[in-house]
């Protein structure tokens, strides 16, 4: 900040605003009782004072520029055709789809929609050369950017396996990178946070990951970052802001100059399906805090995801607070908003010198892909998540609704389409794969089997 506000007044420093933090106190330990620790070990002060903070602003993208993004997974094709051009007529402005099925005729779906001219992502479910080769070949001519999400590390971290053997997914990509103008690589970070790894090993995870790309690949286009954010609100936004400056770091290093695309969803983890409108509560906080903290798309997750297969009525509810949020709150209005904020910014500065600290921590072991094949990374997700989970079983971390102030009355089992819980497939993996759960899903199995 040039000019400092408020000059007229006479400056308060920050000694004299802890002597009358502890004099309110009446004698409790300061560092006790108004100090308290992050799970990622960031001590949190009451307050921050230019005189006592020293800070090296980091500047995040511009939030005038982020999208509303409509994730649509393709199994019937006319209906998501349609479903695509009704979401773009209702406000989304970037289209996401996930297919699985290699028979879908994704050259169809484009040319059916290439009149909405919108960005376009889409996510398959199999790594298959001649698809992407079909889908960079129509972006020739598509007036906005199509990313296609190939994460080979990812699949293999989330299933335990390879889409094909470890050498060949590689391999394939290598084979057509140079002929690919549309971006064709993306991470998906949103595994790590819906795993239940602290905001450092998210970061570090991530870039690790995306140095194993480096390292393999030409990455000649932006990369995409898929990320969840949780209900930390200051340290959401500060976690993206720390990951966007840690990427352009590392990505100098390659001579790769593009920016990176982060795509934001709201986490899975403490979504609940008892007392499910709180669940618009806190996706409203965190799309605000994805949008304060440089999200290039923000894709919103309906109330009722967890337990509802996909609605036009949850759909909609989900986009219309994104438009609430860009349109009627103005957080579209000011690119980077969060800077100069004392505490955003210490909060981006400590996440991003301990995050790259795990990261070289990392690469000093043999490197993420190293790391994961050995179970290293697995176990230090899983003993975050138990921390995580033992601070919820006590109480201590609030799920309103759930594990404070539940309502007594409300029924869910026969309201249930789809399995809101951890499903164990039976099969033969090379690693123990990294598997999402939600705080909720114990005390919301208890509730099922006692209802009447």
């Amino acid at each position: 900040m040039s000019k400092p506000l408020f000059s007229d007044f006479e400056a308060v420093s920050s000694k004299q605003w802890k002597q009358q933090i502890q004099f309110e106190l009446k004698g409790a330990e300061y560092n006790d009782t108004v100090v308290w620790d992050s799970p990622e070990g960031i001590r949190v002060k009451p307050f921050y004072h230019q005189d006592a903070d020293t800070i090296q602003p980091i500047s995040s993208s511009q939030a005038s520029a982020c999208k509303i993004g409509q994730a649509i997974f393709v199994f019937d094709l006319d209906k998501s055709i349609a479903r695509a051009k009704d979401t773009v007529t209702r406000g989304a402005e970037s289209l996401h789809f996930k297919i699985d099925n290699p028979e879908i005729d994704c050259i169809k779906l484009l040319t059916s929609i290439a009149d909405l001219a919108v960005p376009i992502h889409i996510q398959f479910g199999f790594l298959e050369a001649n698809a992407i080769q079909k889908i960079n070949e129509f972006a020739q001519n598509y007036p906005q950017p199509i990313a296609i999400y190939n994460d080979p590390i990812g699949y293999f971290a989330r299933e335990g396996n390879w889409h094909l053997g470890s050498a060949d997914n590689f391999e394939l990509l290598k084979s057509i990178e140079a002929q690919l103008k549309c971006s064709y690589l993306s991470i998906d970070a949103a595994l790590f946070q819906n795993a239940g790894a602290n905001m450092v090993q998210q970061i570090a995870y991530s870039l690790g990951q995306a140095n194993e790309y480096f390292n393999r690949l030409s990455c000649r286009q932006p990369l995409v970052f898929q990320w969840a954010v949780g209900s930390n609100y200051f340290f959401e936004i500060a976690k993206l802001r720390a990951f966007r400056s840690l990427f352009k770091l590392i990505a100098q290093e390659y001579n790769h100059t593009h920016e990176c695309h982060i795509v934001v969803t709201p986490s899975k983890r403490n979504k609940t399906i008892y007392d499910y409108n709180v669940n618009m509560l806190r996706t409203t906080t965190e799309c605000m805090s994805a949008i304060l903290g440089g999200a290039d798309t923000i894709i919103n997750l309906p109330y009722d995801a967890l337990y509802h297969k996909d609605n036009e009525f949850g759909d909609r509810i989900a986009r219309n607070q994104l438009l609430i949020l860009k349109h009627e709150s103005y957080l579209d209005k000011v690119d980077n908003p969060a800077d100069g904020s004392y505490y955003i910014e210490s909060l981006t500065q400590q996440l991003a010198e301990k995050s790259l600290t795990l990261f070289q921590e990392i690469e000093s072991q043999g490197g993420f892909l190293q790391q994961l094949k050995e179970g290293v990374i697995t176990r230090k997700i899983q003993e975050s998540s138990a921390k995580e989970q033992a601070l919820f079983d006590e109480g201590k971390t609030v799920l309103l609704g759930t594990n404070k102030h539940p309502n007594k009355a409300d029924r869910m089992k026969h309201d249930l389409e789809l399995f809101p819980f951890v499903k164990i497939k039976g099969r033969k993996t090379l690693i123990t794969p990294i598997i999402e759960k939600r705080l909720a899903e114990h005390v919301e199995q208890e509730r099922l089997q006692t209802e009447k």
